[in-house]
């Protein structure tokens, strides 16, 4: 840790973190025009004050300064002018930001040294997770036509098997590499495709797509993945999946299928309800915790006698409480750095079936009534060349334009509430199907045949469905207390 090894530290942050904050811009606000925060550290080590503690020094220009203002700014002002605050770390080294609540109390989700073996205690509630999958060539083995991914498939494989028989280090150029797959290269490798791997992905937030699952031809396709559905991907299983812990806008779903690691910002962390191996299917959450959910909730066993608590009741009261909007407040900065906690709420069956509900919604979108829209097609006559797919909201009027024909209205309020980090539900599916021009040169001259008409129908059945899941989610959450008081400290 740097604290330990220097007497004194002075930070002045630029700021700049477009993925923080969507309303920066690269170019604009940040003073290398990239995507991540840019901060300035100065170092101070003095003999004689290794025992001494560290002092810590912080100043941050204004959020919304542009680039070009906040250069101005060091060039005009000396360093020993500069708006110095010094400040005290927290009991777990964080600077800045510090978060004063009982969050050290309450039981962790999961941990990373149990997961990896350093320890062998199972005082989370889950004991094993993973990442979602990360493929390192999305436009190649993700696709919303099971067709045109076995083509772009074949057509990877070939190329890839075609290369290993080449006896030159010059990579064809066609296809996409990746460190992995020159990897798999090295190792003379020779793919044969399987249809029997083209699986569904949760690939962004209610946007499924086909995924050829072959481990070779994906970056981070692991033995992880294959314990939560089986070698054939074929198990049944649930996953409630968390951002990763990089400041990012702090959200959660619920998945029967595959997870892309990037279908939550910060990356996806998956937490299944069963993992499996040769020996068949085990329950991942702990015996520990379902020791301290029976013990702590004991009394309750008066108001609902006939009842006792089971491990699927504990994955349902997890599910609710990562949706309680108070929750999320009081523990805002926590969650951006660390796994989620889980407290002790009043009423555990209560929030067990706020989370059985929720999650009935989530993970059945696809099946629930829709919600009737307005449609609205245009009388005028379109031709080829001037149709243009828009797929763009317009949440004060409550519309979505999706094309040059046709708009639809009548959307709630609600609906647009229910967000997944800085988007709702809605506005991730119209993301995801707009038209876009391939980056890869290959994708875009000979795989380039997404046309949104061909989804149009059913895209508009999908935002109908989604409303419906919205707003309901919307009138669970607004039933939760309004304040996160509750218990949680472990036995």
């Amino acid at each position: 840790m740097v604290a330990e090894e220097f007497s004194h530290i002075y930070v002045v942050d630029l700021g700049g973190d477009v993925r923080q904050n969507p309303k920066l811009s690269g170019p604009k606000h940040n003073v290398f025009a990239i995507q991540t925060g840019v901060a300035m550290l100065f170092m101070v080590r003095k003999e004689g004050q290794e025992k001494m503690p560290c002092q810590i020094y912080y100043t941050r220009r204004p959020e919304m300064e542009e680039a070009i203002d906040k250069l101005r700014f060091l060039a005009a002002n000396p360093f020993n002018q500069l708006p110095f605050e010094k400040i005290n770390p927290s009991a777990t080294n964080n600077w800045l930001n510090l978060a004063e609540n009982d969050w050290g109390s309450l039981l962790p989700l999961g941990n990373k040294s149990i997961k990896s073996g350093q320890i062998s205690s199972e005082q989370v509630i889950f004991k094993f997770f993973t990442n979602g999958v990360v493929t390192a060539r999305d436009s190649w083995v993700y696709d919303f036509s099971k067709k045109q991914i076995a083509l772009k498939v074949r057509y990877l494989i070939k190329g890839f098997n075609f290369q290993g028989q080449q006896n030159t280090d010059e990579l064809d150029s066609t296809i996409k590499w990746s460190a992995g797959l020159k990897s798999n290269l090295l190792q003379n490798q020779n793919l044969e495709y399987d249809e029997n791997l083209i699986v569904y992905s949760w690939y962004r937030p209610f946007v499924k797509m086909y995924y050829y699952a072959e481990k070779s031809l994906s970056d981070r396709l692991t033995t992880n993945h294959y314990e939560i559905f089986g070698n054939d991907f074929s198990k049944e299983n649930l996953l409630i999946c968390v951002n990763g812990t990089n400041n990012a806008q702090w959200s959660t779903f619920l998945t029967n299928c595959l997870v892309d690691f990037n279908s939550l910002y910060g990356g996806s962390q998956c937490f299944p309800l069963y993992k499996y191996d040769k020996h068949g299917r085990t329950e991942n959450i702990t015996d520990w915790a379902l020791s301290q959910f029976r013990t702590h909730y004991a009394p309750s066993k008066i108001q609902n006698p006939k009842s006792k608590i089971e491990k699927i009741n504990i994955f349902h009261y997890v599910y609710a409480v990562l949706h309680h909007p108070a929750y999320r407040q009081k523990y805002e900065l926590n969650l951006k750095r660390e796994f989620p906690r889980i407290p002790f709420y009043p009423n555990f069956w209560q929030w067990a079936a706020w989370g059985a509900e929720l999650m009935a919604l989530h993970l059945n979108y696809e099946t629930v009534e829709p919600t009737p829209l307005v449609r609205h097609e245009t009388t005028a006559e379109i031709t080829r060349q001037a149709y243009k797919a828009k797929l763009k909201a317009d949440k004060e009027q409550g519309l979505i334009v999706l094309d040059t024909l046709t708009t639809l209205s009548g959307i709630p309020t609600a609906a647009w509430e229910y967000q997944l980090g800085n988007r709702s539900a809605l506005e991730w599916v119209l993301d995801r199907y707009k038209e876009r021009t391939p980056k890869d040169p290959t994708i875009r001259e000979q795989f380039n045949t997404y046309r949104f008409l061909d989804y149009k129908e059913q895209v508009i059945d999908l935002l109908q469905r989604l409303v419906t899941v919205s707003v309901a989610t919307v009138q669970i959450t607004a039933a939760m207390p309004p304040t996160s008081a509750g218990a949680g400290q472990p036995t």
